[in-house]
């Protein structure tokens, strides 16, 4: 597989006030080895739905997920519990998994759900204009 490497600029980008175009480069940057510690541990999914809008991730975007991470109390997992695959926040002192949006219920854990956690969220990508 051919890597593609991109071009980084030498100053960061301001998100409010225009600042002087700076027109040189930095250094290439390989999205992969930038976004992917644990490649052999590392899948994507796709988000559906508005649960986790709070946090940034929203219907479409793409998420990249590792395995190799233990899941820690407030972290963004991707999990199958009873069997139905989510993406929720992962809450240990309440025993549950929690959306970012105030609209859903929290999904209580027991000791009788059959949970598994597929891996942590490190990553999402969103598209910002459309194909």
């Amino acid at each position: 597989m051919k890597k593609y490497l991109l071009s980084l600029f030498t100053h960061s980008v301001p998100a409010g006030f225009p600042s002087p175009a700076d027109d040189y480069l930095d250094r290439s940057l390989d999205l992969n080895t930038y976004l992917i510690k644990h490649p052999a541990a590392t899948y994507l999914a796709r988000a559906k739905g508005d649960s986790m809008e709070g946090c940034g991730i929203f219907d479409g975007d793409l998420l990249i997920v590792d395995r190799s991470i233990e899941a820690q109390h407030g972290q963004i997992i991707i999990a199958a519990i009873d069997g139905q695959l989510t993406c929720k926040i992962l809450d240990k002192n309440k025993q549950c998994l929690t959306s970012a949006n105030e609209h859903f219920t929290p999904i209580r854990i027991s000791e009788f759900s059959d949970l598994v956690i597929e891996g942590v969220v490190i990553h999402s990508v969103r598209h910002h204009v459309l194909p």
